[in-house]
């Protein structure tokens, strides 16, 4: 693989049952749960399109067929709008239909992240790629994808992004020892360690859900042993990766300081329906209106 190669493929885990968010999630998956009026994926979608790579594989499971027909085109429904006039949502309605090339490989076995993204290996072959957390819902206006990108292409390796968290919050995430690079904003990653309590975290950066990673990466998941909660997971394979010298060119990270939903968890989802409502060309002005109202009644 030669050092900057272009990047064009992105792994979209979505086999998750989404428990957090039962019952709504009994029967819908939980990338479906509306952010505004888009569902969550698909602004993980438009993400990843926007950064260049518009060649995206989604991992899903059982229950998750509702992915496919939301970025399928709907011929009668797009007939019905057509006829009617009704332009603009004719428009948001192909606007999911026509982001990319999106494929779909089910995972057949929850067995942790580190496997679904070993269920990648056959569409992406031996070329760098990206993985993209549903969950995780960076502000458009923020640039981290090409951030990562541009990083992995000095570096070869692969690219995590982290985030500061609050020393109390680190246990819910994988966490980061880092070493400063000399002339450059990125950092070296020296040891991962999944979800460590405060006392045994090296540091407060979080691994948040966007990778840039290394195609030996799908070498190590197999043979990757189940980690913490009985499941493959991705930050065990990182940490093989940053320590071993082997083929994989090293772990980096970009320390991101934009804005970002976590909408698996029920008190961001509500946060980031507000905020991203409030900004929105035909909700903002009466959100903003009745925010202030509402807070002032508190």
């Amino acid at each position: 693989m030669a050092l900057g190669s272009s990047i064009t493929k992105a792994v979209i885990p979505a086999a998750g049952l989404g428990t957090r968010f039962l019952p709504a999630t009994k029967a819908m998956p939980k990338e479906m749960l509306p952010v505004v009026d888009k569902p969550a994926i698909q602004y993980v979608v438009a993400e990843a399109v926007g950064a260049g790579l518009d060649d995206v594989l989604m991992i899903t499971g059982r229950s998750k067929r509702a992915l496919e027909d939301h970025f399928d085109r709907v011929p009668a429904l797009e007939a019905t709008l057509e006829a009617k006039g009704d332009d603009k949502k004719l428009r948001t309605v192909q606007e999911a239909t026509e982001l990319g090339n999106i494929h779909y490989v089910r995972q057949s076995d929850p067995r942790g992240l580190g496997h679904a993204v070993l269920c990648a290996k056959q569409h992406v072959g031996y070329e760098p790629f990206a993985v993209l957390l549903g969950d995780d819902l960076i502000d458009s206006r923020d640039e981290l994808l090409s951030v990562m990108i541009a990083t992995q292409q000095k570096t070869g390796g692969s690219v995590i992004a982290l985030m500061e968290v609050a020393p109390e919050q680190i246990s819910a995430y994988g966490c980061a020892d880092v070493s400063a690079v000399d002339g450059e904003d990125y950092v070296k990653v020296n040891a991962l360690v999944e979800k460590p309590s405060m006392e045994e975290a090296p540091s407060n950066l979080a691994i948040i859900g966007r990778y840039l990673l290394h195609p030996q990466v799908f070498e190590v998941l197999e043979h990757t042993a189940p980690g913490r909660g009985g499941e493959i997971q991705l930050t065990d394979a990182l940490q093989e990766l940053a320590t071993d010298n082997n083929d994989g060119g090293g772990v980096h990270a970009v320390i991101f300081r934009g804005r970002r939903y976590d909408t698996g968890d029920k008190l961001s989802y509500l946060q980031a329906n507000v905020t991203l409502a409030v900004e929105n060309e035909e909700l903002g002005e009466g959100m903003k209106s009745w925010l202030k109202t509402f807070v002032a009644t508190l």
